[in-house]
């Protein structure tokens, strides 16, 4: 079926209301967001027969994927030979600690070679080895250099290549429009009511198939690396729709963000500056990471700093410093340096890559050239220049781990014809990320969706978009307006939300702070309810803040509760009440789900059993 577009009339609310017109698009597959996940999946459903359209929050390249700098994770071996999918899948289950959906994690480390050769292929212009294979750099967590980069700007170049390419299949873009609400026939979605930013106008779109690949949640925190539109809007759309959400308590805070000026604090400083030889300090200039380096990584950690020198400078037989251990550790060493007062002027603590004048000649040239991004937010945003002075960096909220439960091979959530991709989805990281896996999770996850959701709307029947549905959806968008300037407005309860989250859920957490953040929420919910806007729904910032309340509260109730369940310290959630891991916990994954009453609901589930080849590469790989 081709998409097409038509005009339509609903009332919202009684009799006596205004009529709303809306405009009414169709496809087989409706994609909900478009960066790295969302085209991937709309190129691959396109390229099955589907007609597909697009929905995007922003402008069409602007996701938030642009800013991943560091590069995508996987085992081409161009740089060591000795990596191959089993190495990467163990580096991903050990990085995980292992809570990790194993499935994913094995169709991750296999597929991704031939989704990076994919874009490759579309025209993306990656670093080069000397005899023209793609350059791989290391990067935290990872074993041997696997991370293919374009300098650290590997995002942008992601998205342009795939927005490229996506263009000429005939997909059908709606930029600057905000998902609302999805709309099911029976238990089935079968399309979504939205709005457009710009004039306020509700749109229905429907499909057969709906993907979800609408990032994260980073905005529920008050210092965070991702952009505005980062307010979990699909782990909430899912979650009010009727899915599962699955390890929730796993929101990663990646180590090295700006802290100064304040105007920028929390954008991200690439891991790639430590994979180049960057080094972390702290105000009494000792190299703190070598004080700290865990059971399970001692025999893989660099004994001394020239080791970790040689291993950044690609020695096959050195060991790589504790710096690029996994993030989760290397936040917590940082914050442990700030608390115990050896952190830097501004809160945080030095970022060295400066240093290396002291291992190479032409250090300078050498570091614009390997991290171009870096030395630039750096010299126009801090007055800082990174070949000469060390930065300061502290953790930064950067992603969540927990999302849309899907399955394994198909990305189909628990809701049928939903199906999501990306940060939004859950499972291949466990309980903590490496970096780069994201980049290479986005082609290898966002290909399947986008080829199982074509599958499913071939075999499936146009639902009816009931209209209650629709009037109800609108009719609470609309609400904000009825209550007026006269109520307290949307902003200072997303402050206060951002502000609660950062201080009790945060990277450090306790039993009676998640307690008091849970009393916060009920609070911070009845304000929502009561926000009201002034003007009308052109151009209205407020207005987009007040419905982004719902999504971030949602979500944010979803990590403090499952926090709350998970009583002990994995990956990145620790708690500093049950320091340790407990045994029992690492065999199950938290759940969380709306329940009949719309309260949310929660469970344990326990992980299903490795294969005894899947367990056979980890015990090998130790």
């Amino acid at each position: 079926m081709s998409g097409c577009a038509r005009w339509a009339s609903g009332r919202i609310g009684g009799s006596s209301e205004p009529t709303v017109d809306y405009q009414t698009h169709e496809h087989d597959v409706l994609v909900i967001g478009a960066g790295g996940a969302g085209l991937r999946a709309a190129i691959e459903a396109s390229a099955a027969g589907a007609s597909v359209g697009m929905v995007c929050k922003s402008l069409l390249g602007k996701a938030h994927t642009v800013m991943a700098e560091g590069g995508i994770a996987a085992a081409l071996a161009n740089v060591d030979q000795r990596d191959n999918w089993k190495v990467h899948f163990t580096d991903t289950m050990r990085g995980g600690q292992y809570v990790n959906n194993w499935r994913m994690a094995e169709l991750h480390a296999r597929e991704a070679p031939a989704r990076v050769c994919e874009l490759e292929a579309w025209g993306a212009v990656f670093d080069r080895t000397k005899d023209g294979r793609i350059l791989q750099r290391n990067f935290g967590g990872h074993k041997y250099p696997r991370l293919a980069h374009v300098g650290d700007r590997t995002g942008l170049e992601m998205i342009r290549t795939l927005q490229d390419h996506g263009i000429h299949q005939g997909l059908d873009v709606h930029m600057e429009h905000t998902v609302l609400a999805c709309l099911k026939d029976g238990e089935r979605v079968v399309g979504v009511l939205a709005y457009e930013r710009e004039r306020g106008r509700f749109k229905i779109f429907k499909a057969k198939a709906v993907v979800l690949a609408t990032g994260g949640i980073g905005r529920a925190y008050k210092i965070s690396s991702n952009s505005w539109e980062s307010t979990g809007d699909g782990h909430a759309l899912a979650y009010h729709a009727g899915a599962e959400l699955v390890d929730m308590e796993f929101v990663q805070f990646h180590p090295t963000g700006m802290v100064w000026p304040p105007s920028v604090m929390g954008i991200l400083v690439t891991e790639g500056v430590r994979g180049e030889g960057g080094i972390l300090l702290n105000n009494e200039g000792r190299r703190f990471m070598f004080g700290d380096i865990p059971d399970l990584y001692k025999a893989q950690t660099a004994d001394s700093e020239e080791e970790g020198w040689r291993y950044c400078q690609g020695d096959a037989n050195a060991r790589r410093p504790p710096e690029l251990l996994t993030r989760d550790h290397v936040a917590r060493c940082i914050v442990r340096e700030i608390k115990e007062g050896r952190g830097s002027p501004h809160g945080g603590v030095f970022l060295d890559i400066a240093w290396i004048q002291k291992k190479i000649p032409q250090a300078a040239e050498h570091i614009k050239r390997k991290l171009p991004s870096m030395y630039h937010q750096f010299k126009q945003l801090a007055d800082i220049d990174i070949t000469r002075q060390p930065m300061e960096v502290g953790p930064t909220t950067h992603y969540i781990m927990g999302g849309i439960r899907v399955d394994s091979d198909t990305q189909m959530s628990s809701v049928p014809g939903l199906f999501a991709a990306g940060e939004c989805a859950a499972g291949i990281n466990g309980a903590n990320r490496l970096g780069g896996n994201s980049l290479s999770d986005l082609l290898v996850f966002g290909k399947r969706a986008g080829e199982f959701a074509a599958r499913f709307a071939a075999q499936a029947q146009a639902g009816a978009i009931p209209q209650s549905q629709v009037q109800e959806v609108a009719r609470d968008a609309l609400e904000p307006f009825e209550r007026g300037p006269k109520n307290e407005g949307p902003y200072q309860v997303q402050h206060d939300l951002q502000e609660m989250m950062q201080d009790l859920v945060g990277i450090v957490r306790r039993q009676d702070e998640l307690e008091r953040a849970l009393s916060g929420l009920q609070t911070l919910w009845e304000r929502a309810r009561r926000v009201g806007v002034a003007g009308n729904r052109d151009y209205n910032p407020g207005w987009h803040t007040a419905l982004d309340l719902a999504n971030l509260l949602t979500v944010a109730d979803a990590i403090t509760r499952s926090a709350l369940e998970r009583k002990e310290s994995r990956g990145a959630h620790f708690r500093d009440d049950y320091p340790n891991k407990d045994a029992a916990l690492a065999k199950v994954n938290i759940v969380v789900w709306k329940g009949r009453d719309g309260a949310l609901q929660l469970r344990r589930e326990p992980i299903p059993a490795m294969p005894a080849e899947l367990t056979q590469i980890i015990e090998e790989m130790k």
